[in-house]
C-alpha cells in the first residue's frame, strides 16, 4: 500500500525543465510500492555538468513499526556530493530544507494553478542562493 504521507509529492511525477541557477532536466518517478520517489537529475550548475539521483520518502529504521514523520531524502551526484534534505509540502508551496527542517539552507517554491510550473528560489546562509523554476515537459 502506498504511503499517504508521500502522496502530496505525486504532483512532481514526470519530467521537468529546470531554469535559473541550475539548468537542465529532472525526472521524478515512483519506486515500486509508492513509498519513495526517485529523482533523476541531469543539470548544469556553475558551468559544470551534474548527474545524480535522489531518493525521497519517510525513513523506517530497522525494527521500527512505523516510518518517521518527516519526508527525507538522500541525494548523490557525479561530483561525489551526498546531501540530505527534508521535503515539506504545504498546499501549493513546497519547501525543501537542506539538512534538517528549519535549516538556513532551503528551497521554497509555489506551484502554478495548473500544477505545471514550480517557481521559487534556493536560499543559503549569508544571503546567497538563486532563483529556480521547474516547468513540466509535455
Amino acid at each position: 500500500m502506498a504511503d499517504p504521507h508521500i502522496s502530496p509529492l505525486a504532483r512532481l511525477i514526470g519530467t521537468w525543465t529546470v531554469t535559473g541557477g541550475a539548468e537542465g532536466t529532472v525526472t521524478y518517478r515512483w519506486l515500486a510500492g509508492e513509498h519513495f520517489l526517485v529523482q533523476d537529475i541531469a543539470l548544469t550548475q556553475n558551468g559544470q555538468p551534474v548527474h545524480g539521483v535522489e531518493i525521497i520518502g519517510r525513513e523506517r529504521p530497522f525494527g521500527a513499526e512505523e516510518p518517521e514523520e518527516d519526508i527525507r531524502s538522500r541525494y548523490y551526484d557525479s561530483q561525489g556530493n551526498t546531501f540530505t534534505y527534508v521535503y515539506e509540502p504545504d498546499g501549493e508551496t513546497l519547501t525543501i530544507w537542506g539538512g534538517e527542517k528549519g535549516s538556513p539552507a532551503f528551497y521554497r517554491g509555489t506551484f502554478s494553478a495548473d500544477g505545471n510550473v514550480l517557481d521559487g528560489a534556493w536560499t543559503y546562509p549569508g544571503g546567497g542562493g538563486y532563483a529556480s523554476t521547474m516547468t513540466r515537459q509535455a
